[in-house]
């Protein structure tokens, strides 16, 4: 097996309507608006998936023991360039409480259209009030974050129908 390049491999969109988010169709996809291309390359924040530990431990135990308890993603949101002119990411995902899709797709390049087959992470959000970001900075750009807390369970291993 070989090994998988980020570089150009990572695909984002925002994605306003999915029907069922373990098999998004590429009409659905195709309506979102592409990010990768504005996102800075440390751009998606939280979007690491952590497990919270479940003692288990009895009273009779001479070791401590655990189980898998919920998931949780912490601090996710969307560190974007702002652009001159007509910023349409900007104006979309500014808005507070705006409910949609984060996709995300790795390993392929993420110029090539979304494909049937297609291995996607599928997080359901709602935007928060936004927060600029690189004023008083030298050699930097403008920056925004959005956070974009899950407001429902993700899916991490959807295929696109």
């Amino acid at each position: 097996m070989a090994d998988i390049i980020v570089d150009g491999q990572t695909r984002v969109a925002f994605v306003p309507t999915i029907a069922n988010i373990a098999a998004p169709t590429t009409a659905e996809l195709n309506a979102g608006t592409l990010l990768q291309s504005t996102l800075i390359p440390a751009g998606l924040e939280g979007f690491e998936n952590t497990t919270a530990d479940v003692d288990n431990t009895s009273l009779a135990s001479t070791f401590d023991t655990k189980l898998p308890g919920r998931q949780s993603f912490s601090g996710t949101g969307l560190v974007l360039k702002k652009q001159d002119g007509t910023d349409t990411v900007f104006n979309l995902l500014s808005v507070p409480n705006t409910a949609g899709y984060i996709v995300i797709r790795d390993g392929v390049a993420e110029s090539t259209a979304w494909a049937a087959t297609n291995k996607v992470e599928v997080y359901p959000i709602r935007t928060a009030a936004h927060s600029t970001m690189g004023r008083g900075e030298a050699n930097s750009l403008l920056r925004y974050r959005i956070p974009t807390p899950i407001s429902a369970a993700p899916n991490l291993k959807a295929v696109v129908a």
